[in-house]
C-alpha cells in the first residue's frame, strides 16, 4: 500500500466523522441545547475507544502524508488547481494539529467538556474573535476546497467542464457552510452565553 493509498483511505474514515461533525454544528441553528444533544449522541460512537483511536490515527496519517506531498510537489507543479490543493491541504494540516491538540488538552489537562461552549468561547472574548472567526471559516472552506480538487482530478479526463463545475460547487458549498457555522458560533442566530470556566481560558490571556 502506497502513501497515497493511505492518504485516501484515512481521508474516507476522517471524512465520515467530519460530515457528522459539520451536521452537529448545523444543529446549532436550532439552539445550543440541540447542538449539545446531538453531540452527546454522536459521542457514543466516535468516542468509543477503538473508533477514537482510529480517528486519531487517521488525523496523523492525513497530516504526515499531506505535508509529505506538499514538500515533494513544491515548485514541481503549476496551475491554479494545484495551488488550491496545496494551500487547502496545508491549512487542514495546521488546523487538525491545532484543533485536535486543543480538544485533547481541554479534555485531559483542563478537565473541560469540549462541547459547543469550548468551540465558541474564543469568539466571545476580545480580541480572540479576530483569530477564531477566520480560523473556523478557513477550516471549513479548506475542507471543501480540498475535496473539490480531488473531484476535479477525478473528472478532468472525462469532462473538463464537469471537473471545473465540481470544484466550483464544492468551494461555494464550503464557503456558505463556513459562514453559517461561524455566525452560529458567534451568536448571530441565537444568544450565546459562555460559562465562566470557558471564558476564563481567554480572559486570563487577554491584554
Amino acid at each position: 500500500m502506497t502513501l497515497r493509498h493511505l492518504h485516501r483511505y484515512s481521508a474516507v474514515l476522517l471524512g465520515l466523522f467530519l460530515l457528522a461533525h459539520l451536521a452537529n454544528h448545523l444543529a446549532g441553528l436550532a439552539g445550543i441545547d440541540a447542538h449539545i444533544a446531538l453531540m452527546e449522541r454522536l459521542r457514543t460512537v466516535y468516542r468509543f475507544p477503538l473508533i477514537e483511536a482510529l480517528l486519531l490515527a487517521a488525523v496523523g496519517v492525513q497530516v504526515a502524508s499531506g505535508i509529505t506531498f506538499l514538500v515533494r510537489g513544491w515548485k514541481k507543479r503549476r496551475g491554479a488547481v494545484y495551488a488550491l490543493q496545496a494551500v487547502s491541504g496545508g491549512y487542514l494540516a495546521f488546523f487538525f494539529l491545532n484543533h485536535v491538540g486543543a480538544v485533547l488538552v481541554g479534555r485531559t489537562v483542563l478537565d473541560l467538556d469540549t462541547n459547543f461552549h469550548f468551540a465558541a468561547a474564543g469568539m466571545h472574548v476580545a480580541p480572540f474573535h479576530f483569530f477564531f472567526m477566520p480560523y473556523y471559516f478557513l477550516a471549513v472552506l479548506a475542507l471543501f476546497t480540498h475535496a473539490g480538487c480531488f473531484l476535479y482530478w477525478r473528472r478532468l479526463r472525462a469532462s473538463p467542464g464537469g471537473a471545473r463545475q465540481a470544484l466550483a460547487l464544492s468551494m461555494t458549498t464550503g464557503a456558505v457552510l463556513a459562514l453559517v457555522i461561524v455566525l452560529m458560533l458567534a451568536g448571530a442566530f441565537h444568544p450565546v452565553a459562555i460559562p465562566a470556566e470557558y471564558r476564563t481560558l481567554y480572559e486570563n490571556l487577554a491584554p
